[in-house]
């Protein structure tokens, strides 16, 4: 089996970092790692190298219309308003579009450093609402796109029933979402099929909401796999005040009383939580997958983010309706919007003298490595998912360990990422991916007639 190595001027290994590290890679894993190693001749300097992170949380079709409901109705706009954009949107989708968009959109998150994927897969049935022949046509798009571009995929698909609290008929704009839950199970059967041609897939599920499902089809779809469990949860204060005159408790409330929720959850957003609520999310083992990109785009709130970490709570990122794909504005987002709420600067840095930039980092990627079901970190035997940072770039010049990461994150204007290898294989080369061309091709065409 052949062996590729790799030096780094610095590396963040498991116990920090490292200056001076050789890693060599086989068979898709890190097969040794080497610190304090003089340069070879002719071998060049990678960098830095961090581990990729997890993005916990895509709709990956959303990248086509990113931009898209940006102009203000005759009323107040909010998430309801833009949500009613993206079932017109979502109207014109054919597999291959939505495989097309995808492989742009996974293209675009591994050069910003993310290396695996949670697919929160609601796109299922045909234009007419109808289930295809093959009930995982959709997440086979989805799996092309992964292997195409060479990204980690956890796939999520998501059960959705009902357009509102208390099973409430779905609404016609759903209808390529909708399925009982013998026809989920079918699916669920077909996606595990789908994602054979992948190296390292985990399937999980994800019922869709509280408001898209009853307690009863909840419980049955969470029996359907033994992987990861995502869902979202208090996103919208409107969707707070449904699930009280519906159950009489808050949605974080109710699951946290109800769902039996441990390690293998993570709740999407879970924005607008009482201080109660906070506290048992973080006891629970769950994780909270956070969006701040989308969160602040569609006018969601604030998530407690230092409340919840100083309770030992768990979290991550990721990018959800894609409409900007950056990996360091998310982390940043959350912070800034912690600054801008409590008036402070540094609010999640773990105590005086430490880095914000790292604690940011390395919450994401535990968070996101326990919601996504992998493991994480440059350690012999894991997967050889290795992001390399330019040490050239204006804002990482001699920098030393945690300062690249708050370089990173808060003052990098372009892009530092040089290159990423995910499971051994080099996916971005000098800032951009390597299949870079015909993704982007194959995306114009699809967009273009989407949007004509």
């Amino acid at each position: 089996m052949t062996e590729t190595s790799l030096w780094f001027d610095q590396a963040l290994l498991a116990d920090g970092w490292v200056r001076d590290v050789r890693l060599t890679l086989q068979g898709g894993r890190i097969a040794r790692v080497e610190t304090g190693v003089a340069r070879q001749p002719g071998e060049p300097s990678q960098g830095a190298a961090v581990p990729g992170l997890c993005n916990l949380h895509s709709h990956a079709f959303q990248r086509g219309m990113a931009g898209l409901a940006e102009v203000a109705g005759p009323e107040g706009d909010n998430f309801w308003t833009w949500r009613e954009a993206m079932y017109l949107f979502v109207d014109r989708l054919t597999p291959d579009d939505s495989r097309a968009i995808a492989e742009l959109a996974y293209a675009e998150m591994l050069e910003a450093g993310f290396t695996r994927v949670g697919e929160f897969h609601y796109l299922h049935n045909d234009l007419d609402g109808r289930a295809f022949a093959d009930r995982a046509e959709m997440a086979h798009g989805i799996v092309g796109a992964a292997e195409a571009t060479g990204i980690g995929l956890t796939l999520l698909p998501v059960f959705y029933a009902h357009a509102n609290f208390g099973g409430l008929p779905p609404k016609p704009g759903q209808r390529r979402f909708i399925h009982d839950v013998d026809g989920f199970a079918r699916l669920m059967e077909a996606s595990r099929t789908a994602l054979a041609p992948l190296p390292d897939p985990v399937l999980g599920v994800a019922p869709h909401s509280l408001r898209a499902v009853t307690p009863e089809e909840l419980a049955d779809v969470v029996r359907l796999a033994d992987g990861p469990v995502h869902i979202h949860a208090a996103e919208q204060v409107k969707e707070v005040a449904d699930c009280l005159a519906w159950s009489g408790a808050r949605p974080v409330e109710w699951l946290l009383a109800n769902a039996s929720m441990d390690s293998r959850w993570c709740l999407i957003h879970a924005t607008h939580m009482t201080p109660d609520e906070t506290l048992g999310l973080a006891r629970s083992g769950a994780v909270a997958g956070l969006c701040p990109m989308t969160e602040a785009n569609l006018g969601d709130g604030v998530f407690p983010a230092r409340d919840y970490l100083a309770a030992g709570g768990a979290l991550g990122v990721g990018t959800d309706s894609n409409v900007l794909i950056d990996a360091a504005a998310e982390l940043r987002g959350l912070e800034y919007a912690q600054r801008l709420v409590r008036r402070e600067r540094n609010v999640l840095a773990p105590g005086a003298g430490r880095s914000t930039g790292a604690a940011l980092f390395q919450a994401a990627l535990a968070g996101g490595a326990r919601a996504l079901d992998i493991g994480a970190g440059l350690t012999e035997g894991a997967s050889a998912d290795i992001v390399a940072l330019d040490l050239d770039h204006p804002s990482l010049v001699n920098r030393r360990g945690d300062a690249l990461l708050d370089g990173w994150v808060f003052a990098c204007r372009d892009n530092p990422v040089r290159s990423v290898w995910r499971r051994g294989r080099q996916v971005v080369a000098d800032g951009r991916h390597v299949e870079r061309e015909g993704i982007a091709a194959r995306y114009r065409a699809a967009v273009a007639r989407i949007v004509a």
